[in-house]
């Protein structure tokens, strides 16, 4: 499986490769494409799709969601399935991203972690049996993390709020006044070299449920995009998710 990798030159790009270098999943990353450039590993990285030449079977992406419009522009020039690991989407980005969908397969997760697929899974059937108790979800990360609350903490959320549809999102939390029954408060954490926590509490005056999940090393993200590399190639164009794979 050719690889065409964006965000090349960051953390989780440097993840991909080493797994491609290990022959996970018989992935092999053809091409680079970062900005900012990337460590000499052999294999070419330009600055832009537009320099791209290699021929791929797919492109996963480890940038940022500034770039999604080249991204999903050079994915539906070359039919090529499309790997979104990136966060932080506004609504207009998001919308090109559903757009593409129509044309090819696209996966687009905030959390590329089975075990996090499987958290969301959880706490969307305890809140539904639950539905007097009240929600917080607590999320942790690295210092260089720019947007908070995470998206995975967001698509945490949502879930919730499918089976709680009166729900509404609060991220943090000052000033005075009492919580609503309805709010899902959403608290973010920054600091040092954390990978990842998330951690849901569900909790009624007589009880509490504590769903966490903690990332001990950025290698199972970059194992999930692979994973899902594999899955879209021969897939027809849809916009596909971490449920669809644990499916």
């Amino acid at each position: 499986m050719r690889i065409i990798l964006s965000g090349m030159g960051g953390h989780m790009g440097a993840e991909v490769l080493r797994l491609a270098k290990d022959g996970f999943r018989g992935a092999e990353v053809v091409c680079g494409v970062d900005p900012k450039g990337a460590p000499e590993c052999g294999i070419p990285c330009v600055s832009s799709f537009d320099e791209v030449t290699a021929e791929a079977d797919c492109i996963i992406d480890f940038s940022h969601h500034a770039g999604t419009a080249a991204l999903t522009a050079f994915a539906r020039a070359k039919h090529l399935p499309l790997v979104i690991a990136t966060t932080g989407q506004t609504e207009e980005e998001k919308a090109m991203i559903r757009e593409a969908a129509e044309e090819i397969p696209v996966f687009f997760a905030a959390n590329f972690s089975m075990g996090i697929a499987l958290l969301i899974e959880l706490a969307k059937t305890v809140a539904a049996a639950m539905p007097d108790a009240e929600i917080e979800i607590v999320e942790a990360h690295h210092d260089r993390k720019i947007d908070a609350p995470s998206g995975t903490a967001l698509a945490i959320a949502e879930a919730i709020r499918s089976v709680r549809p009166e729900a509404t999102l609060h991220a943090g939390r000052s000033g005075q006044g009492k919580r609503t029954k309805e709010e899902i408060g959403i608290h973010a954490i920054r600091m040092g070299n954390i990978v990842g926590m998330h951690e849901v509490l569900i909790g009624t005056p007589s009880q509490t449920i504590t769903l966490k999940h903690e990332a001990l090393s950025r290698a199972l993200f970059a194992e999930g995009a692979v994973a899902a590399a594999g899955y879209l190639v021969d897939r027809e164009a849809g916009l596909y998710d971490m449920k669809s794979l644990v499916g």
